[in-house]
């Protein structure tokens, strides 16, 4: 589903990737681990499109598909969603007029009718009730007032929503209380742990993975990923720390 081959990339002329491959299939969970200023948040920024990070060496496939040579919006419409680890706020936005909007957005792109006002506030309803957000929550301005725990929690209803097939999750679990972070992980399985789905999920810690579990985990370390293994290499990293493994 996606391919990172050789990736470099760099922002204000500073070097971050240096040489990142990494393979995701359809249906599998991979989990990104690295020491502060490794490149983690980067490489989620390069695979969303934002602005201000040069690729300058290397390639990204998604399903077939160039993905460095797509604009944001269209990389959304091809089905990858990215979850920040600081959510912003968008005053004077609703919700529920941001994510409809956003939606047909991409239905249009893709060649689908646009969702009913009907269809859309059931559907978001559901997502909401399902991630502990009422409609109240979600009639507000997008994450203006929320806590750290609700701005995760909406993230998720977002993510829900829209629905894609490959979500790239920037530290999810960033400031979130136990039981928020079970609902949280949870929300995670329940949209994307399907076979034609797929999930990169940058963390720091093995509690996130406590919940959704991955089929691999990886140690970025200097921009490239120094090594890789099945789910008991995260807890080694808690056990040991970054600085063995990652030297």
């Amino acid at each position: 589903m996606l391919k990172i081959e050789n990736l470099h990339a760099e922002i204000d002329g500073k070097q971050i990737l240096n040489g990142l491959t990494l393979s995701v299939g359809a249906g599998e969970v991979h989990a990104i681990m690295g020491p502060n200023g490794a490149g983690k948040s980067t490489l989620g920024y390069v695979l969303g499109g934002r602005p201000g990070y040069e690729v300058t060496q290397g390639s990204v496939s998604f399903e077939g598909q160039d993905l460095l040579d797509m604009a944001a919006n269209e990389r959304a419409a091809a089905g990858l969603f990215l979850g920040f680890q600081y959510p912003v706020e968008i005053p004077g936005v609703s919700n529920v007029q941001f994510l409809r909007t956003a939606l047909n957005s991409q239905r249009r792109a893709r060649g689908e009718a646009e969702i009913s006002a009907g269809d859309f506030l059931r559907l978001s309803k559901a997502e909401g009730e399902a991630l502990g957000m009422s409609m109240d929550m979600l009639k507000r301005n997008v994450n203006v007032g929320f806590s750290g725990g609700e701005k995760k929690r909406n993230e998720m209803v977002q993510m829900g929503v829209i629905d894609p097939k490959l979500a790239v999750l920037d530290e999810t679990d960033s400031g979130l209380d136990i039981d928020a972070l079970r609902v949280v992980g949870d929300g995670i399985n329940r949209i994307m742990r399907q076979p034609h789905k797929a999930v990169l999920l940058i963390t720091h810690y093995q509690r996130l993975l406590d919940i959704v579990a991955p089929d691999f985990v990886h140690v970025l370390a200097d921009g490239r990923i120094v090594r890789s293994g099945g789910p008991e290499l995260a807890l080694q990293l808690e056990r040991e720390g970054y600085g063995a493994i990652a030297a």
